[in-house]
């Protein structure tokens, strides 16, 4: 199953990135991938809900977050997170600010998803 992939959640597609469990290299890796997904669709037309259960940050990992946010910006219109207090606040606001992107954040999935089409 691949880790970045487009779902529908009550009738509309979200681009779930699913880091749940990764490593710190598995994020670095993953966030370099994520542009390339994200620039093929329209400007603006992106709905996507990162999930970060139980991943591993580095300071690698979480400047490679922080670059692939800012990449994608113009494509995304709406996002959210996942976070399972694995990530200190600072580095979130460092990715949050370096972005210059709002991400929500959620406990779990479902309420990511529910957040994003509602």
């Amino acid at each position: 199953m691949d880790r970045i992939r487009f779902v529908t959640h009550r009738g509309q597609r979200i681009l779930l990135v699913d880091f749940t469990g990764c490593s710190a290299q598995e994020v670095a890796a993953m966030a370099d991938r994520v542009p390339d997904v994200v620039t093929r669709e329209p400007l603006g037309s992106v709905v996507l809900a990162a999930d970060f259960s139980d991943a591993e940050f580095t300071r690698d990992a979480v400047e490679r977050v922080k670059i692939a946010s800012a990449l994608d910006r113009p494509h995304i219109k709406r996002a959210a997170w996942v976070l399972t207090e694995n990530l200190p606040k600072a580095l979130y606001e460092s990715i949050r600010s370096f972005s210059a992107r709002e991400f929500p954040v959620f406990a779990t999935r479902d309420e990511a998803m529910d957040y994003l089409v509602s």
